[in-house]
């Protein structure tokens, strides 16, 4: 048995997949591995988030997520916590981890966009911290959990990590019940976007390609996720597309279950990704996916999409046009995206991490 200390200081309820990672990850060890102690260090909009999905006992830091200064504070005594709880092994499961442990120490890194891909980090100015934490934290631990190949080898590339210390452990979907696809495209064709407005998504190239659609076969278009102004009005208003392109900030279950049951496929044009939880989550509900051909999303569709190059509008337009005109082809996509979903499990990402904590424990701190 290990007492295993878990930092949860990035946990405020808006931070996407790695958050539903963390839930769902969790939850799968508190069936699997329930010898073992957990111990979560919580953040403070965490805190009084729901907490039923973590298998042992919390601790309320009291320090915000949200306040990226007091995240980055936090982090830099985290180890401190953790010894103060008499751990015997650290697991930030969220990219960011403390630089100093005096256990070992296992950190899931999902992506090495701010290396790779800083042109489309919506903050600039955090490059230069977010680069120096997560060298500082990969230094420290014992062993780097990743989520893809293109992100391991992003890894050993950037961070100057040895291959053999990084385990690669997929993610899976969770699947949201109730979708009823037998209502595709009931009000006509409709593509659905989901996620938040970081220029990597690429969302404006998705409304900009509207306009090259013959309007007699041209879908709609729902964009999910903003918080606040949307940035995405500007282009909707410069491309003239207010009658074809719906925005919508955050939604709950019920409504995203209306969108997956009526939805005609899911975009996904981005420019880079570490995975891609919409794209599988999708495939389990039988809702087609049009996707970026790029190596990440290589990994997670197969070849089980239909795939659009995200610098060429012409190619964004095509797949939309096709999604919209071919209903046997999305109904291939529909069952083959089945097929392909049942590759992917949280029990078996849980099991591949139980694995690198035990390496982990059994090699000491790195």
């Amino acid at each position: 048995m290990a007492r295993i200390f878990v930092d949860l200081l990035s946990l405020t309820g808006k931070k996407g997949g790695m958050e539903t990672y963390a839930r769902e990850l969790y939850t799968q060890l508190g069936r699997l591995a329930p010898e073992h102690e957990y111990i979560g260090y919580f953040s403070k909009e965490g805190w009084e988030l729901d907490r039923s999905w973590f298998p042992g006992e919390g601790i309320a830091s009291g320090i915000s997520g949200e306040n990226r200064f007091a995240w980055a504070w936090g982090e830099l005594r985290c180890g401190r916590a953790a010894a103060a709880a008499g751990a015997d092994l650290l697991h930030s499961p969220m990219t960011l981890g403390p630089a100093k442990t005096k256990m070992p120490a296992v950190i899931s890194m999902h992506d090495m966009l701010y290396w790779s891909h800083p042109q489309y980090m919506s903050t600039p100015m955090y490059t230069l911290p977010v680069k120096v934490m997560e060298r500082l934290a990969a230094r420290n631990a014992s062993r780097i959990l990743t989520i893809s190949e293109v992100s391991r080898q992003a890894i050993v590339r950037y961070l100057k990590v040895s291959a053999d210390n990084i385990d690669l452990v997929p993610l899976a979907g969770t699947p949201l019940q109730g979708v009823d696809r037998t209502r595709a495209s009931v009000d006509g064709p409709m593509i659905l976007a989901t996620g938040n407005r970081r220029p990597h998504k690429n969302w404006p190239s998705l409304i900009k390609s509207l306009p090259l659609i013959d309007p007699e076969v041209r879908p709609r278009v729902v964009v999910t996720g903003s918080h606040g102004d949307d940035p995405l009005l500007e282009v909707v208003a410069e491309t003239g597309m207010q009658d074809w392109v719906e925005l919508r900030s955050w939604v709950d279950t019920d409504e995203m279950r209306e969108l997956y049951s009526t939805a005609t496929a899911l975009a996904m044009p981005s420019f880079a990704d570490g995975f891609s939880l919409p794209a599988l989550e999708a495939m389990m509900a039988g809702l087609p996916v049009m996707i970026s051909d790029i190596p990440v999303y290589r990994e997670v569709v197969g070849d089980v999409a239909l795939f659009i190059d995200p610098n060429d509008l012409g190619s964004i337009a095509k797949a939309m046009t096709t999604a919209a005109t071919d209903p046997e082809r999305m109904l291939d996509l529909t069952r083959r995206g089945y097929e392909r979903a049942e590759l992917f499990s949280w029990e078996k990402t849980a099991k591949g991490t139980l694995e690198s904590f035990e390496r982990a424990l059994r090699d000491g701190n790195g």
